[in-house]
């Protein structure tokens, strides 16, 4: 059994709604014990804001409904990016779950925020898988 699959696919729906708003695809829930503790999609242009990503408003979403994400799985359809990662890294979130990689800008590659060992504020990286495996 693929238990990414139905949490990918709630990312996917967040993420066509934000494309039919104008907005870059993105969807992000955070989930933690099989519930979805919070959920967003990308909203910087509609909100004027460029630290409004997907990412960021699903742990908002969590933090506002539930207090925390300690421990949490975060889903999102893109890599997230160095800022996403920070938020990610600074809220405990343990496992990230996404699909597709965003390229220079993402937290995995040249900004090195999410997998990076020598940063120990806030205890280990999370687990990092990229769904489907390749």
């Amino acid at each position: 059994m693929d238990i990414h699959a139905p949490f990918m696919q709630r990312c996917l729906e967040l993420a066509a709604r934000a494309a039919a708003e104008g907005e870059s695809p993105v969807g992000s829930i955070i989930v933690k014990d099989g519930m979805i503790l919070g959920e967003a999609y990308e909203k910087s242009k509609q909100l004027k804001d460029i630290t409004r990503h997907a990412e960021v408003l699903a742990v908002l979403d969590a933090l506002q409904r539930h207090g925390s994400c300690a421990g949490a799985t975060l889903y999102s359809n893109v890599e997230p990016c160095a800022l996403c990662a920070y938020v990610i890294r600074h809220h405990r979130i343990s496992r990230v779950v996404f699909t597709q990689t965003c390229g220079q800008l993402g937290g995995t590659a040249r900004f090195d925020v999410l997998t990076a060992h020598d940063i120990t504020t806030w205890g280990p990286p999370p687990e990092v898988i990229v769904y489907p495996a390749p």
